[in-house]
């Protein structure tokens, strides 16, 4: 791989309100803004119709479980770990953020790995985020600025190679 292009998916219904969405068994319709724009599998549907491309659905760059939290609004989860370690999974079976950076690590790693020359990555917030941060040398945080919905945000090997391990030096020391 030379270059990716990371993309947030589209608009859903429950992000436009702030509310949690990260256990993938629950739908969650797009709003009209994001069918425009289209979610994960839809975007890339989306963004390579007519084109014969290999796709590769990688679970690890699904979202945080957010546990006791999902589908509140995203403030109540905020706090909560904004107040509790990296370390800590969300209370009710969530995750940690140690843990989620962890299988993000891994799903770049394959992302990396692939032999395609340039590669669509089609993901949730938190993973794009962590990634545009560690490219600006910012480890993870207990709290981040949202990626816009369908936006893409190219990055050369070499930058995301960096940021994946700037992210994989993190979990092995999980700090805020």
């Amino acid at each position: 791989m030379r270059r990716a292009i990371l993309a947030r998916h589209g608009e859903s219904e429950r992000s436009v309100v702030g509310r949690t969405n990260g256990d993938p068994r629950t739908a969650c319709a797009l709003t009209e803004t994001g069918r425009e724009e289209a979610r994960v599998r839809e975007t890339a549907d989306l963004a390579l119709e007519g084109r014969e491309a290999p796709r590769l659905v990688l679970p690890e760059l699904n979202d945080i479980r957010f546990g006791e939290f999902e589908g509140r609004p995203l403030t109540d989860y905020r706090a909560w770990a904004h107040a509790h370690g990296p370390e800590e999974p969300a209370p009710g079976g969530g995750d940690s953020r140690a843990e989620t950076v962890g299988r993000y690590v891994r799903a770049y790693r394959t992302i990396l790995a692939r032999p395609e020359e340039t590669v669509l990555v089609v993901a949730h917030g938190l993973p794009v985020r962590y990634v545009l941060d560690a490219v600006e040398g910012r480890n993870p945080a207990a709290a981040i600025a949202q990626v816009p919905y369908a936006e893409p945000f190219r990055l050369e090997a070499g930058e995301l190679t960096a940021a994946v391990d700037i992210l994989e030096a993190w979990v092995t020391n999980p700090a805020w």
